[in-house]
């Protein structure tokens, strides 16, 4: 394997993440979102929210790379009060970091990218004062549920439903520890 590295994105980076995006959820999400919801992003400017994401206050954009090659992408920061809330609606004990999107390109699955990611964004997180974290993750999809799984984190018994256009998503609320350590 070459080097596996992750690093902050930068705007040059933007029609990459897209393309990644494009890419993976054509492969991994059509069956949970349906063609046309996954037909809308060949239609979307993805580069120029990719280049707004990046350069959002507080969120920070990571890039894993193989070698030359990116092959994934995570993107966290502070979780905004709306996504923060307890199950019972109540206001959390503490400020929560958010991983908002953690992508990896298929053919690059399963060589410690999202786990690089993930340690990397959780490591930034710790390091503005936070301790816990939050993802949002469709209940169907097993593999990443299990990737969270793994890394500690597990639901909090929080769901919510996304229409999709076509239909109704459902995604739990995940949220774990931000004290991860990468494993050789």
């Amino acid at each position: 394997m070459s080097a596996a590295e992750v690093r902050p994105a930068n705007p040059s980076d933007a029609a990459e993440i897209a393309r990644i995006q494009r890419l993976t959820w054509r492969a991994a999400y059509a069956g949970l979102l349906g063609g046309e919801a996954i037909d809308e992003l060949d239609k979307a400017d993805l580069e120029g929210t990719w280049a707004e994401t990046i350069e959002y206050p507080g969120s920070r954009v990571y890039l894993a790379t193989e070698g030359s090659f990116t092959v994934g992408y995570c993107v966290a920061g502070p979780a905004p009060q709306d996504e923060a809330v307890a199950a019972d609606g109540s206001a959390p004990e503490d400020a929560p970091g958010l991983i908002a999107s953690l992508v990896v390109e298929p053919r690059w699955g399963r060589r410690g990218h999202a786990g690089r990611l993930l340690a990397t964004a959780a490591a930034d997180l710790r390091a503005n004062g936070l301790s816990r974290g939050i993802t949002w993750v469709a209940q169907s999809d097993h593999a990443t549920l299990g990737f969270y799984r793994r890394a500690g984190w597990s639901p909090d018994g929080t769901v919510r439903t996304l229409d999709t256009g076509r239909g109704t998503l459902r995604e739990v609320r995940l949220t774990g520890t931000l004290e991860l350590e990468l494993t050789h």
